[in-house]
């Protein structure tokens, strides 16, 4: 009986750790029953590392999906002289029933910075995506791309710019 208590508490405990703040956060040690002393394991490699992608794309997905059109999806700076940053604009409009949420823009590395509307955009309306690349570190051409995440049936929708950064 006693066995069994402190088994249903430590299955109670790591429930408050999966749901603890709001985070969705997964503890690093899976607490394992032992006779004589409770023993701290480490959990299975895919407990452990959540694919992020997946995450980003189920909270994108939490709202009523609705659709959208872009102005475009890529865009050529053509000639950036090396060292400095441009950015583009590309305009989403919400094509369908229900409020368009973006919930994340992920770029596909560090040299991207992004910006976009975090408002609900209303059927009918337009907002932004705004992609500044940093070209300091690049010489040649050069294509980059971030991944969207919105409350639409195709997520992640991707956004592509390309330059030809020159000294």
């Amino acid at each position: 009986m006693m066995k069994k208590s402190i088994i249903m508490l430590s299955f109670g405990m790591m429930a408050v750790a999966f749901n603890s703040c709001g985070k969705n956060e997964k503890p690093d040690v899976l607490i394992e029953e032992n006779t004589t002393e409770t023993a701290l394991t480490e959990m299975p490699a895919e407990m452990a590392t959540a694919n992020p992608q997946d995450e980003m794309l189920k909270k994108a997905q939490s709202h009523p999906l609705t659709n959208l059109v872009l102005s475009e999806n890529h865009f050529d700076f053509k000639e950036v002289k090396k060292g400095e940053s441009v950015e583009h604009i590309y305009e989403v409009t919400n094509t369908g029933e229900n409020p368009l949420i973006i919930s994340e823009v992920k770029p596909g590395c560090g040299c991207t910075a992004p910006n976009f509307t975090k408002t609900p955009i209303l059927p009918g309306q337009k907002g932004q995506i705004t992609l500044k690349f940093d070209s300091a570190s690049f010489d040649g051409p050069q294509n980059k791309q971030a991944e969207v995440y919105a409350n639409v049936e195709n997520a992640p929708i991707i956004l592509s710019f390309s330059a030809n950064v020159i000294n």
